[in-house]
């Protein structure tokens, strides 16, 4: 499936919670396919936002993350990342649990495992 074809414009999609997220995030899907399984979407993290409640996330579809402003620290890892920061993580990959004390602002892309990976 593809995503609709836009030219430049201003999203205004609703801010929305995303389901089983931690208090204080925020999503804009900016632009999704019909069945919603190739996503882009804004997501703001309020200041102060904690994860380790949900522990180390895995997930069975590709995400990327830009960061567009602020930064958050991997827990796990014991790194703080800053605008400016890119993530790859294939299906399966452990990541987080993450804490933002200034807030955080990213891009993220979420699609689908290929059939053959």
């Amino acid at each position: 499936m593809s995503k609709p074809e836009r030219e430049f414009h201003l999203p205004s999609g609703p801010w929305e919670v995303p389901a089983g997220s931690a208090p204080g995030i925020r999503e804009r899907t900016i632009a999704a396919d019909a069945d919603g399984s190739h996503r882009t979407a804004i997501v703001r993290w309020a200041p102060g936002t904690d994860t380790s409640s949900s522990g180390v996330a895995v997930h069975d579809f590709w995400e990327e993350v830009y960061l567009l402003d602020g930064g958050l620290r991997d827990l796990t890892l014991g790194e703080t990342f800053a605008k400016g920061c890119y993530a790859s993580r294939p299906p399966g990959m452990p990541h987080g649990p993450w804490r933002s004390e200034e807030g955080v602002t990213m891009l993220v892309f979420t699609y689908p495992r290929s059939p053959d990976h």
